[in-house]
């Protein structure tokens, strides 16, 4: 009897990690956290292009996944859409959001430096450990009601989060689901945030907390990471579809303190 056909793994296995093109948050220069916020029409314009950019390389995801906010959500249909993936259908999670801001979600980026200083701002936004000033109670039990999150109870709702709070949250999806389908053969696009995808990153590449405070993740730049069998990268930080774009739009993201 003939054995069944498996999908052949090929090494070295490909991850593209996508960041949510530009959205009314980014372009007011507010804290979004876990609010959700279209995407502008220049961010639906950069979605687009990073699928153009796949279709380029010959990068065709064949699995695709996105946080549960409309903007990542957005940018992932977009891009596959381009890439020519319409049979690509994405999962979406929560463990892929961006950091949850607390009590600045909303807040324009400037008033918070004004009100706060500049270093807590900075270490709000850069460090690993430090979480922002936490969400009421009676806050946080808005997000009960959300199907999105009908996984988690009320005691486990973030009211705030650390760089290592998303880490910690985001690495049993990532070895729980994208890990085997890598391994499987798949070519796997995530399209998340500017925050998860640098704790995702600082996982990666095992940056220090340093290292992880310079990395800048700029919106709608494809960034490819070839890895090992135990997902390690072959080329420590990946490598940009665009490099010479990314550098230009990185440089923009760490001046405005992101």
């Amino acid at each position: 009897m003939p054995r069944p056909r498996t999908r052949t793994r090929t090494l070295p296995l490909t991850l593209v990690l996508l960041r949510h093109g530009e959205s009314h948050g980014n372009a007011r220069g507010t804290f979004t956290g876990w609010i959700d916020t279209p995407l502008t029409a220049r961010g639906e314009q950069q979605a687009r292009e990073a699928g153009h950019l796949l279709l380029g390389h010959g990068i065709r995801p064949t699995r695709a996944h996105s946080s549960n906010l409309v903007r990542a959500v957005h940018t992932c249909t977009l891009a596959l859409a381009a890439a020519h993936c319409p049979d690509v259908t994405p999962g979406h999670t929560w463990r892929l959001n961006e950091r949850h801001y607390g009590a600045l979600q909303g807040l324009e980026r400037s008033a918070v430096r004004a009100r706060y200083g500049a270093e807590a701002y900075r270490r709000w936004r850069r460090s690993m450990d430090a979480a922002p000033p936490p969400l009421s109670a009676h806050e946080a039990a808005g997000y009960a009601g959300d199907p999105r999150y009908g996984d988690l109870d009320a005691a486990r709702l973030p009211r705030s989060e650390s760089l290592a709070d998303v880490r910690a949250r985001l690495l049993p999806y990532l070895d729980g689901v994208v890990a085997p389908e890598l391994r499987a053969g798949h070519t796997v696009l995530v399209t998340a945030h500017s925050n998860s995808l640098r704790a995702l990153v600082s996982h990666l590449d095992g940056l220090t907390p340093e290292e992880t405070a310079e990395r800048n993740i700029p919106t709608g730049m494809p960034l490819c990471y070839e890895l090992d069998a135990q997902l390690r990268p072959l080329l420590r930080g990946g490598r940009y579809l665009d490099p010479e774009a990314a550098r230009s739009a990185a440089k923009s993201v760490a001046e405005q303190g992101f």
